[in-house]
């Protein structure tokens, strides 16, 4: 959002303006962006009420039409991307785009909003190849842990692939911004390490450095890149070259899909079913004395 509007913007959990309303309204006026695919969320109602209570006109983003939030919000987009899986794919990437031409808009940046329109067609043909390729390498090595590592607007991506892997295939994860994995983690390192690298183009050479030191430890290494060069292609067990046209920002979506696609297969190397994992249900719903209570269906 900050890189497309060129204005001051930053994310929290709604459960921060419940507990720590303060570090939130203590940086002047803002535009809050509610975030529910189910629009039944109980943290985001809450928050919508606060926001409500206070005069602070917000913005919804959902996938479901109809429901609680979008009565609460000032406005609501709605999204025809849920899915019937309890883990959020095809829904998160949505909400993404979504937002990134929301921001687009907004900052005028055109060209942005014509890579974004123009995306779906233009990795569909790369996407289609991932599953095979993914499902070979999952089957032919067994991991112990997964590090996944990204800077910039990756960093963000890393931590949705680390959470899927959690969600969906139980394994151990762990994020970090790139770089900062030398001061330490790295020690952690094991052949049954699979290290998964985002590379940027803003700082492509220093995260390859990163990438032949890590391979030099031993862990395995499956590298995303829009382009690749031969220190990438010999460094990587794994390389998912995503070959796109486009700006860096309107690539993000895509992206998404290989970490995806990674722990849907683990999961189901594990004889999972990475679309109902244990625990969880599509949406968190509290009663009142903040316990958890079945989710109503829509």
């Amino acid at each position: 959002m900050k890189s497309l509007t060129g204005r001051r913007a930053w994310a929290v959990p709604a459960s921060e303006i419940l507990l720590y309303p303060e570090l939130v309204f203590g940086s002047g006026a803002c535009v809050p962006v509610l975030i529910s695919r189910s629009g039944q969320t109980s943290e985001v109602l809450k928050a919508a009420e606060v926001l409500n209570e206070r005069g602070i006109r917000n913005l919804a983003i959902s996938c479901a039409p109809g429901q609680a939030l979008e009565k609460l919000a000032t406005c609501t987009i709605t999204l025809p991307a849920d899915e019937r899986s309890t883990v959020m794919t095809r829904s998160f990437t949505s909400m993404l785009l979504a937002l990134q031409l929301l921001a687009g808009r907004i900052g005028g940046n055109r060209a942005c909003c014509d890579a974004l329109l123009a995306m779906p067609q233009a990795a569909a043909p790369r996407l289609s190849l991932l599953h095979n390729q993914i499902r070979e390498f999952v089957s032919s090595h067994a991991f112990t842990n997964y590090v996944c590592l990204g800077h910039g607007p990756f960093y963000g991506l890393a931590c949705e692939y680390g959470l899927k892997l959690t969600e969906m295939s139980l394994s151990t994860t762990q994020v970090f911004h790139s770089l900062e994995f030398r001061h330490g983690p790295k020690s952690a390192v094991t052949r049954e390490t699979l290290l998964i690298f985002l590379l940027s183009e803003h700082g492509f050479e220093a995260e390859c450095d990163l990438l032949e030191e890590m391979k030099s430890l031993g862990g395995k290494t499956l590298v995303v890149a829009n382009q690749a060069n031969d220190r990438v292609r010999r460094a990587a067990d794994l390389l998912v070259e995503m070959r796109l046209p486009h700006i860096e920002l309107a690539r993000l979506g895509p992206t998404l899909v290989p970490g995806q696609l990674l722990a849907l297969h683990t999961g189901l190397k594990k004889d999972l079913n990475p679309d109902t994992p244990r625990y969880l249900t599509r949406s968190v719903i509290l009663s009142e004395d903040g316990s958890p209570k079945p989710e109503p269906v829509a």
